[in-house]
């Protein structure tokens, strides 16, 4: 009975409880509503993917009280911002998409680390891998690189005010930033974790070879999908995310089509973005694949807000992606449970022959 309780086919057709999402929610689609609007008003929506990752601090902390969630978003917002900062760099070398793969990697990777030692929630490194890829897919201009810096930070800085709103109705307590204590060493002596990274740096490396190689125009939905994938603390909730990531995706692309197909105005795209941001947040802790269905239009408008392209392209650019990007995580995870096992096998017997 548990197996079946907790087996793969059962857990993707799960709908979580709603655990105050309208909550986050409401934060989320406030700080990236503020900022893109701004940006409409003062035609520089090219722009727009930098504010927009910084906004994403306010996803962080989302079960947190005011002290930690202030702290954990201040370093989730500096990270967000040194990744779109990095991606805006490696935009200005030559052959940039080609660094943008190692550099991904590089990002993934200290991110995954960092999210584990300070327990970040939501875990893991997707956001901070979106926007270092985005970022460098960007035409590349050094007056960029600063310009990206003041757009995300500020952006940043937004969204944590947002998060502290409520704190007004307890003048008399004030809570102050709190960051937990971290257990890096602890993060990267753990042999699971030290797989988890391995498998990390495999999926974004080879995902992103191929579908620069091949010409892709979009390797960031690929490298995403990814880590997307690779999230998650056991196995079987990571073959869950990979199958809810494709078929989300795929679904998601059918929903966005009359969206792009209608050619909304800039301002109405900012609206359409805060009400998926919204939908996607109210969805994405109960069940991945239908938030998948808010997500995949979110992304794609942010897209054609800061550099429109032909729709079809698109649609077709984020299905294939995305479906590259998982299926090679799903591969990277069939045959590591044993290794994993064996290494704890050694560990213990190390142990008890010390």
């Amino acid at each position: 009975m548990n197996d079946v309780a907790t087996s793969p086919l059962r857990t993707a057709f799960t709908f979580g409880p709603h655990a105050g999402a309208h909550r986050v929610a409401a934060r989320a689609g406030v700080s990236v509503f503020v900022p893109l609007l701004i940006l409409v008003l003062i035609d520089r929506t090219e722009w727009a993917p930098y504010a927009a990752f910084g906004a994403f601090t306010s996803l962080y902390g989302r079960r947190s009280g005011y002290a930690e969630r202030t702290g954990m978003q201040a370093m989730a917002g500096l990270f967000l911002t040194g990744s779109v900062v990095l991606g805006t760099a490696i935009a200005l070398l030559p052959g940039s998409v080609w660094w943008t793969v190692p550099g991904a990697a590089l990002v993934a990777i200290t991110g995954q680390v960092v999210s584990t030692a300070f327990r970040w929630h939501p875990p893991g490194s997707i956001f901070l891998v979106f926007g270092i890829t985005v970022s460098a897919s960007l035409p590349g201009r050094a007056e960029l690189v600063p310009i990206s810096a003041a757009a995300a930070a500020l952006s940043a800085l937004f969204a944590m005010l947002v998060g502290r709103v409520g704190a007004l109705r307890e003048p008399t307590t004030r809570p102050r930033a709190a960051v937990p204590a971290a257990d890096l060493s602890g993060a990267l002596r753990d042999p699971v974790q030290r797989i988890a990274l391995l498998r990390l740096l495999i999926g974004i490396l080879v995902a992103g070879t191929i579908s620069t190689s091949v010409g892709g125009s979009h390797p960031s939905w690929a490298m995403v999908a990814v880590v997307a994938t690779l999230t998650g603390p056991r196995r079987q909730t990571q073959i869950v995310r990979g199958v809810h990531r494709v078929v989300g995706t795929l679904a998601g692309v059918l929903v966005a089509w009359p969206l792009l197909a209608a050619h909304p105005s800039p301002i109405v795209i900012v609206v359409l973005i805060m009400v998926l941001q919204v939908a996607a947040e109210l969805l994405v802790g109960r069940n991945y694949a239908i938030a998948l269905l808010a997500i995949t239009p979110l992304a794609l408008l942010m897209g054609q807000l800061s550099a429109p392209r032909g729709v079809g392209t698109v649609l077709t650019d984020r299905a294939a992606e995305t479906a590259l990007g998982a299926i090679i995580a799903l591969v990277l995870l069939v045959p590591w449970p044993r290794l994993v096992r064996h290494r704890r096998a050694e560990s213990v017997g190390s142990d008890r022959s010390g």
